[in-house]
């Protein structure tokens, strides 16, 4: 009997306990669910309220910023009170899942909507399928964009990780490093849009007729020199490489500070070992500190290569794409806003995202090797 009445407390103990872990658990789920969804018909009603931009705005912040808190704090709260095997499996993901769920929705979703509509023509209406895809690789302005890509890859690319890695050197050796880091990073505090309206000051052409007056600084130079003024926006293919200019005057003072960064790392001991053994500056610097910085480089170098190679803001305020300076993202603009043709539009954006996707992958395993190499 006592066996009996044994069994049957430890059976009600176990039901008792599993029926209690099971509501946390549920509890755990519901509730952050139902917080997310109080949320989202906030932001709907936000969407659709009368009232003056300021306060929508003011609110639209409160309830965003408060709203996200307020899900973390009772999504963490009540994985707290989970039995400690269950707390920690599941807390990690109450920082993580959001974030999860928001990259599904805003990349992941659109990326396999966008692939389906590359099947379809420019309506979304009638299946063509790979029709936007030979479109995209055989049409000649295509093929003239991924020429065009290319030479912001490897000239754009080069130059502004070249140039930062050489005035990264230079500069750590000077007294006044601060003084010019900064003159050659404040491009970086401006737009990729304001870079092009002032650039396009700067090669602007009007031509030299009666009551014309040149106002670029690239011809006024020009001309103070005794030359001729050019349309440089227009003399393809040069007019890619004037654009180009624009990315390494952006993207220099970035390459400059994280390769600068590296190089400070880069111990003391083993330079002066190098020079001890004869070395030269030179030889020092190619088989010591670019050796000791590859990881470093190589993350800029992908960084780099992936924006020339979604290269759009620069393009499209400058020359529109026009006058052989088209390049991938503005076609792609082109095609979904100006031909209203979604079909080759899409198509485009999962040929850019697969060019984009080795360079990412790369990327991700050189921070693994730097990872596991600590």
């Amino acid at each position: 009997m006592l066996n009996t009445k044994d069994s049957n407390s430890e059976k009600i103990g176990f039901l008792h306990w599993f029926s209690s872990t099971l509501g946390q658990i549920l509890i755990s789920l519901f509730v952050p669910a139902i917080t997310f969804y109080v949320l989202w018909q906030g932001y709907i009603f936000l969407s659709k309220a009368q009232a003056s931009q300021i306060v929508l705005v003011t609110v639209a912040i409160i309830w965003g910023v408060g709203g996200v808190a307020l899900l973390y704090v009772v999504a963490n709260w009540l994985v707290l009170k989970l039995p400690k095997p269950w707390s920690k499996r599941l807390q990690p993901f109450v920082f993580v899942g959001p974030a999860v769920v928001i990259m599904g929705w805003f990349l992941a979703i659109p990326v396999v909507r966008s692939l389906i509509a590359s099947f379809h023509n420019n309506l979304g209406t009638q299946w063509v399928g790979l029709k936007n895809y030979v479109f995209a690789f055989t049409d000649p302005r295509m093929l003239e964009t991924f020429k065009n890509n290319l030479l912001w890859l490897v000239f754009g690319t080069g130059f502004s990780v070249g140039i930062g890695l050489l005035v990264a050197v230079l500069a750590d050796r000077s007294r006044f490093e601060v003084l010019y880091k900064s003159i050659i990073f404040t491009p970086m505090a401006i737009s990729f849009v304001g870079a092009g309206v002032i650039w396009k000051f700067v090669y602007s052409y009007k031509g030299t007729g009666a009551g014309i007056q040149e106002i670029g600084l690239l011809n006024a130079i020009v001309i103070a020199l005794g030359g001729t003024p050019h349309p440089w926006l227009t003399m393809a293919p040069w007019n890619n490489f004037f654009l180009i200019v624009i990315m390494v005057w952006l993207q220099t003072g970035y390459t400059m500070v994280i390769l600068s960064s590296a190089i400070k790392g880069v111990p003391a001991e083993l330079l002066e070992a190098a020079r001890i053994d004869g070395a030269n500056e030179i030889k020092a610097f190619f088989n010591i500190t670019v050796p000791y910085i590859k990881g470093t480089l190589i993350t800029v170098i992908t960084t780099v290569v992936i924006f020339s190679l979604k290269l759009f803001d620069v393009v499209r305020v400058m020359t529109g794409g026009n006058n052989g300076t088209n390049v991938i993202a503005n076609e792609f603009y082109l095609q979904m806003f100006t031909y209203n043709h979604a079909g080759r539009a899409s198509a485009i954006a999962i040929v850019l995202l697969l060019l984009v996707t080795p360079v990412i992958i790369n990327n991700l395993r050189e921070f693994n090797k730097e990872r596991k190499g600590f």
